[in-house]
């Protein structure tokens, strides 16, 4: 009888500490879509996920974190717009990246830009910077309601 005590306790704790992957979109439209129904800003991330260093150790320190998927999932739908130099990409999506690139005045990586949820932009991040999640967390909290 204590197997499933242990077993519902194990759960239990999983399910405060281990936090899902959030979930990265590659669709613009249907992610401003989803934002509006939810009531979320969308966080653009312009990268070079397997080639550009900067945007890989932005990754990990932030991106990949528990405090960010928490935070993402009450507060933003996630696009990941990818420039990589290895991963293949179909046609139509890397038309569709380079034509945001253009829209979003995107010279570098990595980049992020905020859009509330009517698809306003409201803030934006150039490059790389120090701090992991709990600083990137505190300047997306800067772009709410704008």
């Amino acid at each position: 009888m204590q197997k499933p005590v242990y077993v519902l306790l194990a759960a239990l704790a999983c399910s405060t500490l281990c936090v899902a992957e959030p979930q990265w979109m590659t669709d613009v439209p249907a992610a401003l879509n989803r934002a509006r129904a939810e009531k979320k800003m969308v966080l653009l991330d312009f990268t070079g996920s397997d080639w550009c260093s900067w945007c890989i150790k932005f990754k990990n320190e932030a991106l990949s974190r528990p405090e960010f998927s928490q935070y993402a999932a009450k507060n933003l739908v996630l696009v990941e717009l990818d420039f990589p130099h290895k991963k293949p990409l179909s046609p139509a999506l890397k038309k569709a990246n380079k034509a945001l690139q253009e829209k979003y005045n995107v010279e570098g990586f990595p980049t992020f830009v905020v859009l509330n949820d009517q698809g306003k932009e409201v803030g934006r991040q150039v490059g790389y910077a120090e701090g992991g999640a709990k600083v990137f967390i505190a300047k997306l909290e800067k772009f709410k309601g704008k």
